[in-house]
Order: structure tokens, then sequence, then C-alpha cells
């Protein structure tokens, strides 16, 4: 199965770390890892699926492929739909813009 871009990937790889119940709860950031022999897909069914990655046909998984800019966020909105945002999401006090911490 092809991957369509690097977008999707790291957008699933998103989903997949808010679905953490506590992930989600914790007051700092944590970083999250994505691992270079990896693809993290977000199906058209909205599944998240992550896939062992071999480097036969990685010409083949570049085309197309977009490099995600700095400063993208990445969130399920309440209707369950992956949504991304690129613009700075942390403040110069270095809490999270759009949290309960406000």
């Amino acid at each position: 199965m092809t991957i369509p871009c690097w977008k999707t990937l790291l957008s699933a790889a998103v989903v997949a770390m808010l679905a953490a119940p506590a992930m989600a709860q914790t007051e700092d950031a944590a970083p999250w890892v994505l691992s270079p022999d990896m693809g993290y897909g977000y199906t058209k069914d909205g599944k998240m699926l992550s896939y062992k990655m071999g480097t036969s046909n990685a010409k083949e998984l570049f085309k197309g492929a977009k490099r995600v800019p700095k400063e993208t966020l990445f969130f399920v909105g309440a209707n369950g739909q992956l949504y991304m945002r690129t613009g700075p999401f942390v403040e110069d006090n270095g809490n999270f813009k759009f949290g309960s911490n406000r």
C-alpha cells in the first residue's frame, strides 16, 4: 500500500498520540517519537494504521510527498475529523495557546 504523503503519515501519528487518554490529560507537552522505518496512515474510513516500511519503492513514496511546515498543529475535532493548523500554537511564556491553562 502506498501512502500519499508525509503530511498524512504525521497526521495519523498525532491522532494516535491524542487518543491516549493519559497523554491528553498531562499539563506539559510531551514529545512524540516517529520512527523512520514506519509509515503512519489515516484511511478514508478514518482509521489510523501503522506500517513497517521498506526501501524497495522509496522513490514512489516521495513522489507527491511534502514536508510538514514547522509550527503545524494536528488535532481531532469534536466531530472526530482530523485537522491541521499551521501557525504559532505556543505562547511566548511556553503555554499552549488553545489549552485550558489560559
